[in-house]
């Protein structure tokens, strides 16, 4: 493959080596390529240039997303109007196809083959399914049967406990099929996580799993069920999906939804709604005070999926998606729009690492999945505990690996590449809950680099601001965006005059969206992060990011993570480091000496913490990221306002009153 030269147009190649580059071949024919010659942008002859697209992308966003819209195939009708940028052309006043008409569900349901798979689950516990699309398209008939008997209409909220099984996804289409707005969290929440987050969006209706199983042992959810709809006033009826797909688990407090072979079904009814109707009501994290509901639009979060789908990850018809997550991680909604393009979807719900960390790459292979999803944190854990899948699966079918949720460490591109599979797009992506969707992240055209997100998203313009709002390339800085995009969120709940949503993105740079990350663009033009802003590091008035500490210490062996904070103390401020050990390892002189030493050679003497102490466990939020913001406040003494946002918050007790 050549690339072309930013500069002077001539070919050539970056400085530095890639870990893997796509043949000439393999890149011709992606999605990808095939939009670049559709539209004629980014192609000549044989030369494909991506930054040139990327350029064209955010220089002319209305001709950009409606040749999307045309590519895609969307259905639905796209209006006159392609964007509008507000009285006082302000990003947070953008509006894209504000005369459009489309149902979110009806894009999914008529692209999946009726003859196909659609939808295959694997529960924790052995259980397993296969819905083909006819089955599919059936059981969504069935629940929005139930949907309409009960009253629900456009505009109307349902709220979902669930696990992730073809039966949740069912419900959400039939939610979304008749105009109505779905909100989920997943059943490991405790009661008043749950309750914090549905008393703000007040559904009208309740779907609940009966239980599900995690590092093997089943969980009644139903006692927890019956709890929480007493609390709700708005819920006016409960419904239960079991996790068999057959008969619930212990006594229902509702009504037992048995989505059976027989039963009479009705040619499925799609609401048209308006582009910008609300879609999905989405949750910050919530670790220091109550989760921001966030409400995604319906053409707004199913334009900016196909992108992502079709052009940078290359999904398409007869392709197979499994990404792990949850129903309670905005990667459930991303993975389940992928319907849309066509792909089967692979769904697993249980511990990743039950019995043991081969459960997943035994799926992947055994279904013959073309693009497999997980957390950075797992990969990782993968490679301290030696997982070689490369020597005892058969990848054949693998084209792509993307990881989120953290940034990826160089070390684990390179064990991906060594023990995964070495002919395999590894699409380090980010974005967040904010935008439904992704900034930066894989280009199945472009070099992979160690330790870089490939390139930023189509149609977005991301930048580094350094502290003066000045754009800079190869420094760390703030990542924001200069360009409106379609899936920024509507609203939020409970803020009529926009002051949360305004101070969330646009207070520290005026017309600018901030996410609050601490990110590096590279001469690659792909993108390093280095954490979160609010978690960013101040040494003698140098900012540094987390993972520039987190990245040597973790290779330790004797270390399996870490996390770090600075400490503010009678006006000095430290950086103390928290390192969980492996089971047979203490913290002794040495081992301190040598996280030292390994800091110092790695990133620089100025990012040696003043203190290391060992700890048997670090607080993280349900999707797996760690929580340096809470330790903070918990070693200040300033209380953690949400504890249940947390999956183990019983290992924030250890940072509490620690001795000088």
């Amino acid at each position: 493959m050549i690339y072309a030269s930013k500069k002077t147009g001539e070919s050539s190649m970056p400085m530095n080596n890639p870990m893997w580059q796509p043949s000439e071949k393999r890149a011709a024919e992606t999605r990808l390529a095939d939009f670049m010659r559709c539209i004629g942008v980014g192609v000549d002859g044989e030369r494909l240039d991506y930054d040139q697209l990327w350029q064209y992308s955010i220089s002319d966003p209305e001709t950009f997303w409606l040749e999307l819209w045309k590519f895609c195939r969307v259905i639905g009708d796209p209006g006159s109007q392609i964007l509008w940028q507000g009285a006082k052309n302000q990003l947070r006043e953008a509006c894209f196809f504000p005369e459009g008409q489309i149902n979110y569900a009806e894009n999914l349901l008529k692209r999946v083959d009726e003859n196909s798979d659609a939808l295959i689950f694997y529960g924790e516990d052995g259980s397993h399914r296969r819905w083909n699309g006819a089955t599919l398209q059936r059981k969504v008939a069935q629940i929005q049967s139930i949907l309409k008997q009960e009253g629900i209409q456009a505009g109307d909220r349902v709220g979902a406990i669930v696990a992730n099984t073809p039966e949740a996804i069912a419900a959400m289409l039939a939610t979304a099929s008749l105009g109505a707005v779905w909100s989920s969290c997943s059943p490991d929440f405790g009661v008043s996580g749950i309750q914090d987050r549905f008393s703000q969006v007040e559904p009208k209706l309740l779907f609940c799993t009966d239980g599900y199983f995690y590092n093997g042992r089943w969980y009644d959810f139903l006692p927890r069920a019956e709890q929480i709809v007493a609390s709700m006033e708005s819920v006016k009826q409960l419904f239960v999906l079991p996790y068999s797909g057959d008969e619930c688990q212990g006594q229902v407090p509702g009504v037992a939804i048995k989505l059976g072979e027989g039963q009479e079904t009705f040619p499925i009814e799609f609401h048209r709604a308006k582009f910008n109707d609300p879609l999905f009501i989405m949750f910050s994290s919530g670790t220091t005070g109550l989760p921001k509901c966030m409400v995604h639009g319906v053409g707004g979060a199913l334009i900016q999926h196909l992108k992502e789908h079709q052009l940078h990850c290359d999904i398409r018809a007869g392709d197979r998606l499994m990404f792990f997550t949850t129903c309670g991680w905005m990667m459930w909604n991303w993975m389940v729009s992928a319907l849309a393009s066509g792909a089967s979807l692979v769904l697993y719900d249980g511990s990743p690492l039950h019995p043991n960390l081969e459960r997943l790459p035994d799926i992947v292979a055994k279904e013959s999945v073309t693009h497999f999803g997980v957390s950075a944190k797992y990969v990782d854990t993968c490679a301290k505990a030696g997982v070689t899948p490369v020597e005892t699966h058969d990848f054949s079918s693998l084209k792509t690996i993307l990881t989120t949720g953290s940034p990826l460490s160089g070390e684990s591109f390179e064990y991906i590449y060594a023990k995964w599979k070495r002919d395999i797009c590894l699409s380090s992506i980010s974005g967040g809950t904010d935008i439904l969707g992704c900034f930066v992240g894989g280009c199945p055209i472009a070099p992979v680099f160690v330790g870089e997100c490939q390139k930023r998203m189509l149609g977005m313009d991301v930048h580094i601001f350094n502290k003066t709002g000045e754009s800079v390339t190869g420094k760390p800085g703030e990542l924001v965006c200069l360009s409106p995009h379609p899936s920024m969120p509507i609203e939020f709940l409970n803020d009529a005059d926009g002051e949360k949503y305004r101070k969330a993105y646009f207070d520290q740079f005026p017309n600018v969206w901030t996410q609050g990350d601490w990110a590096e663009l590279t001469s690659n033009e792909g993108v390093i992060f280095y954490g979160r802003s609010d978690a960013t590091l101040n040494v003698a008035g140098v900012r540094i990011g987390t993972s520039e500490i987190y990245r040597p210490v973790e290779r330790i062996e004797e270390v399996f993570e870490a996390l770090v904070i600075e400490r503010t103390h009678n006006a000095y401020s430290e950086l103390v480091l928290f390192v969980r050990l492996r089971d047979e390892c203490d913290l002794s002189d040495d081992l301190e000496t040598k996280i030292r030493n390994e800091i110092k050679l790695n990133a620089s003497p100025r990012h040696v913490p003043a203190k290391i102490i060992a700890v048997p466990d670090i607080p993280r939020t349900r999707s797996g990221k760690i929580v340096e913001l809470a330790v903070r406040h918990v070693v200040h003494g300033i209380p953690v306002k949400n504890l249940n946002a947390l999956a183990n918050p019983e290992a924030l007790e250890f940072f509490k009153n620690l001795p000088d």
